[in-house]
């Protein structure tokens, strides 16, 4: 069903909310805003995104009219060091509008990955982009909502919230949700730091303290909590502790 934007706009009469039928990314179209002034709160969304972003350089699979896709330009007082905690408190907005959207409970791969357990495993219906533009930051939020097949290649990594529920969900809802969800977290990091972040992350995430992860094939160890700066502790198999500010999380054996 095409996404209604009247509703959204109807609950959120103060923000400028786009929503285009196809776009490149609107993390490029929010950029493009932000750069010109636009104000906090505004949304850039897309019924599909022919070129949607992932981290380092990845694309998003934006099947038209099953998912989310949308970025929301923010204007806090956070510095360019902030960045990480401002995807950690993003990752609890998400989390937080999809169990209270859906009743189904996500689990938090650092630094961006939303998971869902299924009966076999657990796959990613979710993932955050964050990036600067000047003094603003523009989150990019992909959410897997009522897809029901995905690529080959995607197939044994996704799932969205309709194949692990077995229903169809409302978008309109989930955002409706994730929008004050949004403004919660920021408004608690920008009021009290990182510290309460860093601790709700670590309490809802399985993958922060003692699990056994790879980064990337090349560091293997198990996790022991988050820095102030919101990166991850490896502590290796030597007992030294590695700080991991980027790369890929997977679990292994």
């Amino acid at each position: 069903m095409p996404f209604d934007l009247a509703l959204l706009r109807s609950q959120f009469p103060d923000r400028h909310i786009e929503w285009h039928a196809a776009v490149g990314s609107t993390m490029t179209i929010a950029s493009r805003l932000a750069a010109s002034g636009a104000a906090s709160g505004t949304v850039i969304g897309a019924e599909e995104q022919t070129a949607g972003q992932g981290r380092h350089g990845r694309t998003w699979h934006s099947e038209p009219g099953s998912g989310l896709y949308f970025s929301v330009i923010l204007r806090h007082q956070f510095t360019p060091s902030t960045l990480p905690v401002v995807t950690l408190a993003l990752g609890l907005a998400v989390i937080g509008a999809i169990l209270e959207a859906t009743d189904l409970t996500c689990d938090l791969r650092w630094p961006n990955d939303v998971l869902i357990p299924s009966k076999k495993s657990e796959g990613k219906c979710a993932g955050i982009l964050t990036q600067l533009e000047g003094s603003a930051i523009i989150a990019g939020i992909g959410i897997n909502v009522n897809h029901s097949q995905f690529p080959v290649e995607l197939s044994g990594i996704a799932t969205s919230l309709r194949l692990v529920s077995g229903r169809a969900h409302s978008r309109e809802r989930l955002l409706l949700e994730l929008l004050p969800s949004i403004d919660h977290y920021c408004a608690l990091l920008e009021r009290d730091g990182p510290e309460p972040i860093l601790k709700l992350y670590s309490r809802a995430s399985s993958y922060v303290t003692g699990r056994r992860v790879c980064v990337d094939t090349t560091l293997v160890g198990t996790t022991a909590g988050l820095s102030d700066s919101g990166f991850l502790i490896l502590r290796g198999d030597d007992g030294h502790d590695n700080l991991i500010v980027a790369g890929g999380v997977r679990p292994c054996s």
